[in-house]
């Protein structure tokens, strides 16, 4: 079963690791959405989690207590992110964490994993209490042991430096270990987005699922000013009126990727701009770079870089989600601990 689900990235990983997702929970509509059309054998419920009944959700899947194999997901990261407000547990946000310990309470599946930013194991509730231990104090009340390690995409050999803290529960004494997860040699941005085709205007058939080009015409002016690998702040004779208020100090924003590099971590604001092309990239490009397979469609709009959207557009779905590949590294060494392999 799958609590906040997203796009699917964490459900993808772990069915490829042997398991099958049966059940995913998600608030954003146009997530729900995409989980629907890529897994219509799926349970997919558009809700809040908060508003959710654990012990009924099992008799609708036919389950009894202690029938599930594994519980995940990947609670919201903004209260905890370093680009957030990092306001904690004193973000209602923040708590919503804790609904996996609920539901783990009722269900009381073989495993459980969470997926979080690295900065949340530094997450305080109070000045003597951090958010990692009290998780640990409440599954050890259920009789669960709590595992935590800080994963790179790149030990999958995906082509992006992105760091995510991955929590397994697992019963008292299983044994789980994460292992040895030291990145390999890393897959560039050039090999990733190799045999795309050009992405197709905003309204006309895309030949690619999701490889819609939606850059205005005054953004195609300033991406133009940006070396390969570099970013806006730092390119010379940028007019005034271009770089408006940025510094020397906004190495984050209006980025170029670089072809021979894996890209930074993808984010929920302005997506990257392609290596050579004047355009942001596609919401597919992006999807490549966290590992989804190209058949796994995107629903929903795709935000224009002047406009906004309700909800979580193409590409904020993408930067939100747990990479595929590295959901099935960690899944498969549950299944391993499990006796499930």
């Amino acid at each position: 079963m799958s609590l906040f689900a997203g796009a699917g990235g964490m459900d993808i990983g772990v069915d490829r690791a042997g398991f099958k997702t049966a059940c995913a929970i998600e608030q954003d509509p146009h997530c729900v959405e995409t989980l629907g059309s890529n897994s219509p054998e799926k349970l997919v419920l558009h809700s809040d989690i908060r508003l959710i009944d654990p012990s009924k959700l099992l008799e609708r899947l036919d389950l009894r207590v202690g029938e599930l194999q594994l519980l995940h997901g990947g609670p919201p990261c903004q209260p905890f992110s370093q680009i957030g407000k990092r306001q904690g547990v004193n973000d209602p946000r923040g708590l919503l964490i804790f609904d996996m310990v609920r539901f783990a309470d009722a269900l009381r599946p073989r495993a459980v994993l969470i997926e979080q930013v690295p900065s949340f194991l530094g997450a305080k509730i109070d000045e003597d209490r951090r958010v990692v231990g009290e998780l640990h104090r409440q599954f050890e009340e259920l009789g669960y042991e709590l595992h935590v390690d800080l994963l790179d995409a790149q030990c999958v050999e995906l082509p992006q430096k992105r760091k995510r803290a991955f929590l397994v529960a697992v019963p008292n004494g299983t044994g789980f270990s994460f292992g040895d997860s030291v990145p390999k040699q890393h897959k560039t941005v050039g090999e990733t987005f190799c045999g795309l085709p050009a992405p197709s205007p905003r309204g006309q058939p895309a030949d690619v699922p999701n490889h819609v080009d939606v850059t205005p015409a005054r953004d195609r002016e300033r991406i133009a000013f940006v070396q390969e690998g570099s970013w806006l702040s730092k390119s010379p004779n940028v007019p005034k009126d271009v770089l408006c208020k940025l510094t020397r100090k906004d190495t984050t924003k209006f980025r170029r990727l670089h072809r021979a590099e894996p890209a930074p971590t993808l984010r929920c604001g302005e997506p990257f701009y392609h290596p050579i092309d004047d355009r942001y990239i596609t919401p597919r490009e992006a999807a490549r770079l966290q590992g989804f397979p190209d058949h796994h469609i995107l629903m929903g709009p795709i935000r224009g870089r002047t406009g906004s959207v309700n909800n979580l557009d193409q590409h904020r779905q993408v930067a939100n989600a747990v990479p595929p590949p590295l959901a099935e590294i960690v899944a498969k060494k549950i299944a391993n601990a499990l006796c499930l392999a």
